[in-house]
């Protein structure tokens, strides 16, 4: 399917403009959509209509702008520039900047979609077998001789309220972050979407911090992994060393989970528990060992779950899975992006930002946090998608479980 954006502007109904448009779109097979309807309140204001048109292809898509174009609409076929890289690692000047929103391009009479949609990246293009296809293309990742798209000409990218057309409620809650907002009713939201995105064959990744160790709450993330609603887990080194110490010494950054009071040496925990990891040499062999009999981490390997852990400059340790390389991480994780239909970002500023911007805005994803700023900084970063829940996580896995549970 093509689709292309027609614009009409002046006196559209007296003349009855607007309906001889619609008749030529009718008669060359080519459904519209209305995006702006703009009545001119007086008559020196021109009515303003905007339109979503989708076409089988792109004669047919062709033929009806150009039948519409005698009655004065303005459209736009340009096809996309394509610029040659010149060394790698280094994108064209005038580079096309992605966006996360659904996106095709216009080359040689085709319209082709986007692959791997991603934010901040450039587009690159390639023939396969007399075939176009593209993808978005980090900076990393340019190699000498990949074409790129270079300005905006030929690109086509649907509206951000086009991504959640299929879920009002979906786009009216990721409106707004407040403390104010009902828990409960959100929560409920995101149980269903998960529900939804497994009956679908889509996958639910999760993005977690330290503070689901610290708050007690592990438990219910190794519940939710456990009874197979989470997918993929994206963590730090954080995650995984509290939650391997909680499991081997009963304990979080030395503080007893059961009593919440300070252990003797309690401060040395962490330490203990990353170190006896690398002696096995990973975390399965730590588990294979014996070492480690519960919790998330656990849950994960024993349910075939896949993490990253992704490494940061103040790692103690770290792990010996954790990638301490930065590109290398991101690279890990964009391999895990492709089928997921909801992430669920629990406790974490960096991570949940790291992830955002590998993420499709067509993900459902939910950011949570007690911290609205946590919340805030994700949506300003672009992930506008994102429903934020400013809430302990202890009080949303707990919610979590039982709404899957019922």
């Amino acid at each position: 399917m093509v689709t292309e954006r027609l614009s009409l502007a002046g006196d559209l109904l007296d003349k009855n403009t607007l309906g001889k448009v619609l008749d030529v779109l009718n008669a060359h097979g080519v459904k519209f959509q209305t995006r702006r309807f703009k009545v001119g309140e007086f008559s020196d204001k021109p009515t303003i209509v905007d339109l979503h048109l989708t076409a089988p292809d792109v004669e047919t898509m062709r033929r009806a702008l150009e039948a519409s174009a005698v009655f004065g609409a303005l459209y736009s076929l340009e096809e996309v520039t394509l610029v040659e890289a010149d060394m790698d690692g280094v994108l064209p000047e005038g580079f096309h900047s992605t966006s996360n929103f659904t996106t095709h391009i216009h080359i040689k009479g085709q319209f082709v979609e986007v692959e791997n949609l991603e934010m901040d990246c450039g587009i690159r293009v390639w023939d396969e077998n007399g075939r176009y296809r593209a993808t978005t293309c980090p900076m990393h990742r340019v190699r000498a001789g990949d074409r790129l798209v270079v300005g905006f000409d030929g690109v086509r990218i649907s509206p951000a309220e086009e991504e959640q057309r299929d879920d009002a409620e979906f786009r009216f809650m990721s409106n707004e972050v407040s403390s104010e907002r009902p828990k409960r009713r959100m929560i409920e939201h995101a149980a269903r979407a998960i529900q939804k995105a497994k009956e679908e064959g889509k996958r639910v990744l999760f993005v977690g911090g330290p503070a689901i160790v610290h708050s007690g709450s592990a438990p219910f993330l190794a519940r939710l992994i456990e009874k197979g609603w989470i997918d993929i887990l994206f963590a730090g080194n954080a995650l995984a060393a509290h939650d391997i110490e909680a499991n081997m010494l009963g304990t979080s950054l030395g503080v007893d989970l059961r009593t919440g009071g300070s252990s003797a040496h309690g401060h040395t925990h962490h330490l203990r528990a990353i170190n006896r990891v690398r002696r096995a040499g990973s975390i399965a062999n730590a588990i294979e060992q014996g070492l480690i009999s519960g919790g998330v981490m656990h849950a994960c390997v024993k349910h075939g779950i896949p993490f990253v852990l992704a490494g940061s400059i103040r790692d103690d340790g770290p792990l010996p899975d954790v990638i301490t390389d930065g590109i290398r991480a991101q690279d890990a994780m964009r391999a895990h992006i492709s089928g997921v239909g909801v992430c669920l970002m629990v406790a974490t500023t960096l991570h949940s930002v790291a992830t955002g911007n590998i993420l499709p805005a067509s993900v459902k994803t939910y950011c949570v946090d007690s911290d609205a700023d946590s919340v805030i900084k994700l949506t300003d970063r672009g992930t506008h998608q994102a429903i934020g829940l400013v809430t302990d996580c202890e009080f949303f896995l707990t919610a979590l479980v039982a709404e899957l549970a019922a």
